[in-house]
């Protein structure tokens, strides 16, 4: 049944968002946001998912929160809702104290129509005491895919949100992403513990994106067929690498040839990923070489060009990346420069990413030395003594605390409330990781699959995607399309 809009919530489309009419999916959306039902919104990048929750949050009385991976797009959208005259705050950890005071005091008086923050802070229970003094009317996980591919990886405060949710009086939950399978999506909602939300899915399909792919065997032949590809293409493009070594020989090759280039990883300080970030935006670089730190979020319309000088480890990572090229509908050129040996690469990053049985064992054991004391100790206790990395162990705790090993207290203390549980029965929780560990290395084979096949490449990407509805037998403007239309002509 198609959605019943109010012509005053069309209205408000017109008057804050200047759209004469809803984009498919969108009023679908904001209709069931309205009526408190929970969502999960798939749409392709640039088709207009931000109004699906700022459109009900301006129509809900109370205040939105909405959750953000990345502190330049959550600066991104807090000032495009501010430059439309909405109430907007950030929260972040880069506030001082004295602005984090001031901010706080400001929500508790409710003066801000959304709140952006990210996992790390909703993790604070003194935060979330903040945010209880108002009424929560939505809450909004954006870029929610990082549920599942980051909860578990380095971003484990996504695995608490469930419990955030839950602390702000379960208030109705959309969760939105360009990127998800149909595992994806079943991860969402059990991560965020939504498991009857309503899904929205547009599809996955853009006419307008050319896919390609070049085999290249090793850095010089990659060079060499990188070379060719730009002096094929105008505009500004990405070109994404796998290593921050990796980025920083590329950028130092494309300078030497010539091209406005700059390198962008996680490495660099804050203030030097934002002057970049800003004159690839402003057209004074044309193209970034990057990890993929860079990118999300990223609204620059006439991306005419995304490269892959590795390949990634899923395709769901792979879509994620090319699809920030083209989002004014113009066409726009997507290739992965391929060597097989990329798959070593990719499997030595997997193989460190879970936790296993001996990590769990080693966190209970860790919380144990502090059973006797009356106050639970704080993550940064737990650390001292503990012989986990932090990510590890922070990834180790939010699982304890889904599985009621663990219960988060005020002040961000963690007290254990299983001390009885045996090596054995860790182990056996440690058993669900490996599982993924193996779901990881079948995604990969299937990335090297696209790579390699002969089919049409957007029919390869939309049956992953399960969304084989909207395949063709041949989309026409892919290399393996063309190469066959030229064939036959």
């Amino acid at each position: 049944m198609p959605a019943v809009i109010s012509s005053d919530l069309r209205d408000k489309l017109r008057t804050h968002f200047g759209f004469r009419k809803f984009r498919p999916g969108q009023a679908e959306a904001v209709e069931s946001a309205i009526r408190g039902h929970d969502v999960v919104v798939v749409m392709p990048t640039g088709s207009g998912k931000s109004v699906c929750f700022q459109l009900p949050a301006l129509e809900l009385e109370g205040t939105t929160v909405v959750v953000s991976p990345l502190l330049s797009l959550m600066k991104d959208q807090a000032d495009n809702l501010a430059a439309k005259g909405i109430s907007v705050v950030e929260i972040n950890g880069t506030l001082t104290p004295a602005q984090r005071r001031e901010r706080e005091s400001e929500i508790v008086a409710g003066k801000y129509e959304f709140v952006y923050t990210t996992p790390e802070q909703l993790a604070n229970p003194e935060f979330r005491d903040v945010l209880r003094q108002q009424l929560i009317d939505l809450f909004v996980v954006d870029e929610a895919h990082c549920v599942s591919q980051w909860g578990h990886d380095f971003r484990p405060d996504y695995l608490s949100l469930a419990t955030a949710i839950d602390d702000l009086g379960r208030p109705p939950v959309l969760a939105l992403t360009a990127t998800a399978t149909p595992d994806v999506i079943d991860d969402i909602r059990t991560q965020l513990d939504i498991a009857d939300a309503q899904v929205v899915h547009t599809g996955f399909y853009r006419k307008n994106l050319k896919l390609n792919v070049v085999h290249a065997s090793g850095d010089v032949d990659k060079r060499t067929e990188l070379s060719k590809v730009l002096s094929k293409w105008d505009g500004c493009g990405i070109i994404y690498a796998a290593t921050v070594s990796a980025v920083e020989e590329l950028t130092q090759y494309l300078t030497s040839k010539g091209v406005a280039a700059e390198g962008y990883h996680g490495r660099l300080s804050i203030k030097r990923r934002t002057d970049i970030q800003d004159r690839f935006m402003r057209g004074d670089v044309k193209v970034i070489a990057a990890t993929n730190a860079f990118g999300l979020g990223i609204d620059k319309p006439d991306i005419r060009f995304v490269v892959h000088y590795h390949m990634p480890g899923n395709l769901e990572a792979f879509y994620q990346e090319f699809g920030r090229a083209g989002r004014d509908g113009d066409t726009a050129r997507c290739t992965l420069l391929y060597d097989e040996e990329d798959r070593k690469l990719q499997r030595f990053f997997q193989g460190g990413r879970y936790p296993k049985g001996l990590d769990l064992i080693n966190a209970h054991h860790t919380l144990m030395r502090f059973a006797d004391r009356d106050e639970a100790p704080t993550l940064a206790e737990v650390q001292t003594v503990s012989p986990l990395p932090r990510a590890r162990l922070k990834v180790c705790l939010a699982m304890f605390e889904r599985r009621g090993i663990v219960q988060s207290e005020s002040g961000g203390r963690y007290r254990l409330r299983r001390p009885d549980l045996t090596s054995s029965e860790l182990e056996r929780e440690a058993r669900a990781y490996r599982d993924r560990h193996e779901q990881d290395l079948i995604r990969l084979e299937r990335m090297s699959a696209y790579a390699e096949g002969y089919g049409c490449k957007w029919k390869t990407l939309l049956e992953y995607f399960g969304n084989g509805e909207e395949s063709h037998a041949r989309c026409g403007h892919c290399d393996r399309c063309e190469s066959s239309a030229a064939l036959k002509s």
